[in-house]
């Protein structure tokens, strides 16, 4: 009898650290497969106003409540008109000169200089501009979605639009 219990104990024990290996195996592979580098060579960029483009690099921003990661690139002398977003929105300099300030209207006398390295979080609704020095980029984390909604449209220009031109004004 002592034989078969243990036979038994031996088999069930066999079967417990089969099932422990599977599942550490298991979370291995998931762990190795969420682990992904993004090289900046393969990063889409896709215009969004004249002299600024935006690429995704982790996450989706469209996604409500879901966190994201993404890149604006600008070339020198850009201005980003006054607009807002509806999550809050943290911002690291990566590359060049990034100008930001606070407010309804783009104002200069308001730009704050921010570095390589620099960073601002910016509260949900919080009205604010900026101008890029240098080609310039930034990183963008936040939770979804990631919109932006311009405190007066008719300041953005689109991306395909001739140097000096300002939107026109939508009837």
């Amino acid at each position: 009898m002592k034989k078969v219990r243990v036979g038994k104990a031996c088999a069930v024990l066999a079967g417990i650290v089969a099932l422990t290996v599977a599942a550490f195996s298991q979370e291995k592979k998931e762990n190795m497969e969420a682990h992904k580098i993004v090289h900046f060579g393969d990063l889409k960029w896709t215009p969004i106003i004249k002299g600024c483009e935006l690429a995704p690099v982790a996450g989706d921003f469209n996604a409500e409540g879901a966190p994201f990661v993404l890149r604006l690139r600008c070339a020198d002398g850009t201005k980003i008109p006054a607009h807002w977003h509806p999550t809050d929105e943290n911002v690291t300099v990566l590359k060049g000169t990034f100008l930001v300030g606070m407010g309804e209207t783009f104002d200069e006398s308001k730009l704050q200089t921010m570095n390589v390295g620099n960073f601002v979080s910016v509260p949900k609704e919080m009205r604010h501009f900026a101008l890029s020095k240098g080609e310039t980029i930034v990183q963008v984390h936040a939770m979804g979605p990631f919109k932006v909604n311009w405190v007066n449209p008719s300041e953005v220009q689109p991306p395909d639009s001739p140097a000096g031109a300002t939107a026109k004004p939508k009837s």
